[in-house]
């Protein structure tokens, strides 16, 4: 298995672009920054979407990416989420007011885009992996999602969260774990209640993820708080030496091969 990390940010700019990850070319994990990161050519081998929650650093490349299969290849992309975030996801960014509705293009027997909704904690096969959604402690209705590949590797993504995403950990077993930091220490109170983490937050959930399962999987951090991002760097690389664990820091088109 074979992850990329499309996007690493909490906020846009030259080289910085929104949360996203591809594993293995083919499935998408949140799509803040899908046709910004790949080619055409690369962008046709994607076979799915999943989503986290609906806010737009999340869902925005959803229609530039179904507009380029529409027109330039001619294909069908699924989109997978929760029923509340396709719910608000449609009227937002599908209903055909400010560009084509793709649901119903180019016919409504055969359109560009199909939406499927996730139930949390069952599993599903997609795109040649097994999911399973995890309920996730966000502002919004949200899930993480654990994908596991034929052999048997193992990934699991948070998506945006906050404290007692250590409920989740007796669903997982993660070689890789891929949570987010949106600030630093310093503004934890305030992160914890918008449904984000900073690095102290992490390591205590980190460490009950370490009693509970008996390791701790190499963790990559994104979502990261541009503003902060060298401060978060060092947040977390003491978290890492407290926890005696792998922990760093994602960057776009970083690769992690399992």
């Amino acid at each position: 298995m074979e992850v990329r990390i499309l996007g690493a940010h909490q906020f846009e700019s030259r080289g910085a672009r929104l949360t996203s990850l591809l594993v293995d070319g083919s499935l998408v994990i949140d799509a803040g920054a899908i046709t910004s990161a790949l080619t055409l050519a690369e962008q046709q081998k994607i076979e799915a979407v999943l989503l986290t929650h609906h806010h737009y650093d999340h869902t925005r490349d959803l229609v530039t990416l179904t507009a380029n299969a529409a027109y330039c290849w001619q294909g069908q992309l699924t989109v997978h989420a929760l029923r509340p975030t396709l719910d608000i996801v449609t009227p937002c960014l599908l209903d055909g007011k400010m560009y084509t509705n793709f649901l119903q293009y180019p016919s409504p027997e055969n359109p560009a885009l199909r939406l499927e909704a996730v139930e949390p904690c069952n599993s599903i096969n997609i795109a040649g992996y097994d999911l399973l959604p995890v309920p996730a402690h966000h502002s919004v209705p949200a899930v993480g999602y654990q994908v596991t590949s034929k052999s048997g590797k193992t990934l699991f993504f948070t998506g945006d969260t906050s404290t007692g995403i250590s409920g989740q950990w007796q669903h997982i077993h993660p070689q890789l774990l891929i949570t987010e930091v949106a600030g630093p220490n310093r503004y934890g109170e305030r992160f914890a209640a918008h449904g984000h983490l900073c690095a102290e937050l992490l390591k205590e959930e980190l460490r009950q993820f370490r009693d509970l399962k008996g390791y701790l999987p190499r963790v990559i951090v994104v979502h990261i708080g541009n503003p902060y991002e060298q401060e978060i760097k060092e947040e977390v690389a003491q978290v890492a030496r407290e926890l005696e664990a792998d922990i760093s820091l994602g960057y776009e088109d970083m690769r992690i091969t399992l």
